[in-house]
C-alpha cells in the first residue's frame, strides 16, 4: 500500500524527466568530448552516453554509457569506476553548462542494449529461423494472389 504522498503508477517518465535527462545527456557528452578529465582510463577511451534516466524528484540521474566500439567487460568496469570517481566533477561541469535549478547526482551503468540487439540479430540470422521466416513469407504471398 502506498504511503501518503507516494503515487504508484504504471506510467513511464514524465515529460519533465525526459527533458531534464536529455539536457543532462547533452551536457555530459560535451564534457566528455572536451576531455577535461585527468583520469588515464577516460582520457584514452571514447565514451558514448546513450541515455540518462532521471528520478521523478529530479535529484538523481542514471547515465547509461558504453565505450565506443564496445570493449571487454573488464575494460568497461574500469570505465564505469573512473566515471563514478569523476562524478562530482562531472556534476559541477553539468551545473555550469545547463540552466537547471538543481543538478542531479550522477550514477553510471554500462548500457547493454547494443549487446542484446546483437544477440537478437544473431538469432534472427540463424539458418533454421531464416527458413521459418521465408516459409511464413511464402504463405502470406499465396494469400494475396487468391
Amino acid at each position: 500500500m502506498a504511503r501518503h504522498g507516494q503515487h504508484i503508477s504504471a506510467k513511464g517518465p514524465s515529460q519533465r524527466q525526459l527533458r531534464v535527462g536529455e539536457e543532462v545527456r547533452h551536457a555530459l557528452t560535451q564534457v566528455l568530448e572536451r576531455n577535461d578529465l585527468r583520469d588515464p582510463v577516460l582520457s584514452k577511451t571514447f565514451v558514448t552516453v546513450t541515455e540518462v534516466s532521471v528520478s521523478p524528484d529530479l535529484k538523481n540521474a542514471t547515465c547509461f554509457v558504453t565505450p565506443l566500439g564496445g570493449g571487454d567487460p573488464e575494460a568497461v568496469q574500469e570505465i564505469i569506476k573512473a566515471l563514478a570517481h569523476a562524478a562530482k566533477f562531472l556534476r559541477y561541469e553539468i551545473a555550469h553548462s545547463t540552466k537547471l535549478k538543481h543538478t542531479p547526482a550522477l550514477r553510471f551503468l554500462h548500457d547493454t542494449s547494443f549487446d542484446e540487439a546483437g544477440e537478437i540479430d544473431k538469432l534472427l540470422h540463424r539458418p533454421e529461423v531464416a527458413r521459418d521466416l521465408v516459409a511464413d513469407d511464402d504463405e502470406t504471398d499465396g494469400d494475396e494472389d487468391a
